[in-house]
């Protein structure tokens, strides 16, 4: 016997016949419907009390549809994509915020996660790798600015025009450098605060005639559109009145010990250590292997951006300041005409 969904209106002549004590079988012959559904209704909806009443059953029963509902949405199309945007290096949550965009059904990020978590215990563990939590600690950096001396005619923070504190434009950009193994060579990592949207590069060292080239490089091509560069206190930035003359920009520096005024950067610089390990030759590494990682987080959907991608709000901020005709963009590496 095929087992249907019983209607608020037989819930309500179960409650009225409860009350008189009718037994469970009168009550589905009055139904018309089977003893045991009777009996598996009044097991599922009952309250603590013993009592059965309509309204609180119904609403039972119609949570039940929907947890059942929601576990049936993910289905193969989903899991094909779920494991693909995890191996891109997106998170659950942004996999999530993504799928309607992308003509899927969408899920929630815990459902995502509740799926890695049940192929985890089912021996699966391929995906778990991908997820970006490894509870490592952070290490502070208090002290090190005190070992890195000061940096001559250097813009404080606090002199930078407050509409670069709302991130309602684009050409404000933090900038850091990420060091390796041996402190040998550097990764420049300059972002955008508006559209997240990064650029970033080797230096050969981690001097500042070095890291200032590498800047130029990088932003030259974006001349007109950048207005304000800030960074940390590091002697690497020492050129910055060079950078301000070549580039049209304002250079600030944030205050020692308060990452957080350049905290996207410092957010930005975690992504890339999850493809760049501390401890990493930088000598080891491509210039393609740095274009791809940078590929990865301009393609990223961010929820911040509404799931849009940093490459898709950045340009589309920027097709209204630069003849498109102008402006080429390969391989996430920016370029325009001479």
């Amino acid at each position: 016997m095929s087992y249907n969904q019983l209607t608020m209106v037989q819930r309500y002549q179960i409650e009225a016949l409860r009350r008189e004590r009718v037994s469970l079988s009168a009550i589905a012959k009055a139904l018309g419907v089977h003893r045991s559904t009777i009996g598996r209704e009044i097991r599922r909806n009952e309250l603590d009390t013993g009592e059965y009443q309509a309204y609180y059953a119904q609403v039972s029963a119609r949570l039940r549809y929907q947890r059942k509902q929601k576990n049936k949405k993910l289905n193969g199309a989903h899991q094909r994509y779920i494991h693909a945007k995890l191996k891109e290096g997106w998170s659950p949550e942004q996999i999530a915020g993504r799928m309607s965009l992308d003509g899927l059904i969408a899920l929630s990020h815990e459902t995502i996660y509740r799926y890695i978590y049940r192929r985890m215990r089912e021996g699966h563990k391929e995906l778990a790798q991908y997820l970006r939590h490894k509870h490592r600690k952070y290490k502070t950096r208090k002290g090190i600015y005190e070992l890195r001396g000061k940096i001559p005619r250097a813009k404080p923070i606090h002199q930078r025009d407050t509409i670069v504190e709302e991130k309602s434009r684009i050409g404000d950009f933090e900038a850091d450098t990420i060091i390796g193994k041996d402190h040998e060579q550097s990764i420049v990592t300059l972002v955008d605060r508006h559209s997240k949207f990064t650029l970033m590069h080797k230096a050969p060292t981690k001097e500042a005639f070095e890291v200032t080239q590498v800047i130029v490089k990088l932003m030259e091509p974006l001349k007109g559109v950048i207005r304000t560069i800030t960074s940390d206190n590091g002697k690497e930035f020492a050129n910055h009145a060079y950078i301000e003359q070549k580039l049209g920009v304002d250079f600030y520096f944030a205050e020692p010990y308060k990452s957080w005024q350049r905290g996207l950067n410092e957010h930005t610089n975690g992504l890339i250590r999850e493809y760049i390990p501390k401890k990493t030759k930088f000598e080891t590494i491509s210039d393609k292997f740095i274009v791809d990682i940078q590929e990865k987080l301009n393609h990223r959907p961010r929820k911040i951006l509404g799931y849009k991608t940093p490459h898709e709000v950045f340009f589309a901020k920027i097709a209204q300041w630069i003849d498109d005709s102008k402006l080429h963009y390969k391989n996430n590496v920016v370029a325009l005409d001479c």
